[in-house]
């Protein structure tokens, strides 16, 4: 029987994009940080000189599925990792933004075969959106480790 899961010793040989909205940025500034932090601890350079990490910066997380396919297309990424906060509100606005980004980050990773991770907060509440941005915990971290994990997996599945 072979068992296979991904590593988190060593993740500096990764090609990751990192696709952030701007919507909310309080939050996804926040959420940016916390996945920088936990990749340079594992090994990625996180230096502007980088060559093996490319962030993009989109209006919203409505944006997020297309610019994740566009720099899959430009370069042979590992995974990716969107990040975005869609906090709720009076209309139904909330659940149209959360529902196609969803759909369209699932149908780029199965169409291009390669790991994104959902980085994408969606909470009732600004509080709520600031708890899980690093008052209590950034999950900015843990979708880093997702995706180190996914990377690493991948890579040694092909």
């Amino acid at each position: 029987m072979a068992i296979y899961e991904g590593s988190f010793t060593d993740a500096s040989t990764l090609k990751l994009g990192i696709v952030v909205a701007r919507f909310n940025d309080l939050i996804t500034s926040k959420l940016l940080s916390g996945c920088l932090d936990c990749l340079k601890r594992h090994g990625v350079d996180t230096s502007e000189s980088s060559s093996n990490l490319d962030i993009v910066w989109v209006p919203g997380s409505l944006e997020l599925p297309i610019a994740a396919k566009s720099i899959i297309n430009k370069s042979k990424y590992d995974v990716l990792i969107t990040l975005g906060a869609v906090i709720k509100g009076d209309t139904s606005h909330y659940d149209v933004v959360v529902s196609e980004a969803s759909k369209g980050i699932s149908k780029v990773s199965y169409e291009s075969n390669i790991p994104i991770i959902f980085g994408v907060l969606t909470t009732d509440t600004m509080q709520q959106a600031l708890e899980r941005a690093g008052i209590k915990n950034n999950l900015g971290w843990n979708y880093a480790l997702q995706a180190i994990e996914m990377g690493s997996l991948i890579k040694n599945l092909n």
